[in-house]
């Protein structure tokens, strides 16, 4: 009797707890409330914006600003887990711009030495705002807004001064064009798109795979317990920046291999969209929570809405109206998700315990 029974195939009552256990497991991961958002949106801006919308020339649309978007939104949602912010990523993108443009445009120098001068521009400003928040123990807004027209201030001023004109001219060769700044697949989706892949699939790996995601998420939560544990909190705040530095930067080079100029005005818009982006992915501003995934949902979802608008036929100046609302709307579906997650963490302990 017992070998009959371990043969015959599982009845209903038996499969209905595992089936319901993996779907409540999903219903509280964190970015459950993220993804839930995108698809709403993008059914919305799929039934009013029609076909030109969901054609390959609409999807390429919002997916080239959620690229160059994304490199940006990955460090600064880092920054965010481990409880800072970093405003300086406006004026860092149209710096490195500018630098690319004046190095291998105005001057003519190789392009990779203009690459490399950009980058390092970006890692300079990065380390300058982690040293001055480490060390000065400021409130990362206030350093880094600070820095933020600083370095404004230093791209306009020495534009002038080296090139003459705040829009200088870029030229580059086939290599560069085709690995930074070039339209594939029938010329509608920018390279930026790989590199953002690329991006997610690192910075997946360190907050996930490393001990440097345990690391943020433990200084997000609670700073003097992580130093107290020995976590090089200094060191990891100046690496976490001059991360965001880096990608910044390497945008702005891209932007301007991409369009064959730069501009000292460029830039600013990512300032607030990279956090909101953020914080649609399920990021807390005060640190301690959030994931990869949850920000590279983030990040597609504002950028549905950004360029969803203008295929819908809706007036475009409602656009920060709909962003303002789905920027609430996610915080508010984020925090249930988040509460419910925790709150069966909690009873499993407890039964754990019992």
């Amino acid at each position: 009797m017992k070998s009959i029974a371990l043969n015959q195939p599982a009845g209903p009552a038996e499969t209905t707890p595992a089936v319901g256990s993996v779907v409540g497991g999903l219903v509280r991961r964190p970015e459950m409330g993220s993804f839930i958002g995108l698809i709403a949106v993008y059914a919305f801006f799929s039934i009013f914006g029609g076909a030109d919308f969901t054609s390959a020339s609409g999807a390429a649309s919002w997916l080239n600003v959620a690229a160059e978007l994304g490199i940006v939104a990955l460090p600064v949602g880092l920054l965010m887990i481990a409880g800072h912010l970093d405003l300086s990523v406006g004026t860092v993108i149209p710096a490195a711009s500018m630098t690319v443009a004046i190095v291998s445009g105005f001057y003519e120098a190789p392009i990779v030495v203009g690459i490399i001068a950009a980058l390092g521009l970006g890692l300079l400003v990065g380390f300058v705002n982690g040293y001055l928040v480490v060390r000065t123990d400021l409130p990362s807004f206030v350093v880094t807004l600070a820095t933020l027209f600083a370095v404004g201030g230093l791209t306009l001023g020495l534009s002038i001064i080296l090139a003459g004109s705040t829009s200088v001219a870029l030229q580059t060769g086939p290599v560069a064009k085709r690995l930074l700044g070039s339209f594939v697949i029938d010329g509608k989706f920018e390279v930026t798109l790989f590199w953002w892949i690329g991006a997610v699939l690192v910075f997946g790996f360190v907050l996930t795979c490393s001990r440097f995601g345990n690391w943020i998420l433990a200084l997000g939560g609670d700073k003097v317990s992580a130093r107290n544990a020995g976590i090089p909190t200094d060191r990891l705040n100046i690496a976490l920046y001059m991360a965001s530095g880096l990608c910044a930067s390497f945008v702005g080079l891209s932007q301007a291999i991409l369009y064959n100029s730069a501009q000292v005005s460029a830039g600013q818009s990512f300032i607030f969209n990279s956090i909101i982006a953020v914080v649609i992915g399920g990021v807390m501003l005060t640190g301690g929570y959030g994931s990869v995934l949850g920000i590279v949902l983030g990040t597609l979802t504002f950028s549905i809405v950004n360029q969803g608008i203008y295929y819908t036929g809706f007036d475009a100046n409602w656009a920060s109206l709909i962003i303002g609302i789905l920027l609430l709307a996610a915080v508010l579906m984020n925090n249930t998700f988040r509460n419910m997650a925790m709150s069966y963490t909690a009873r499993s302990k407890t039964k754990v315990r019992s």
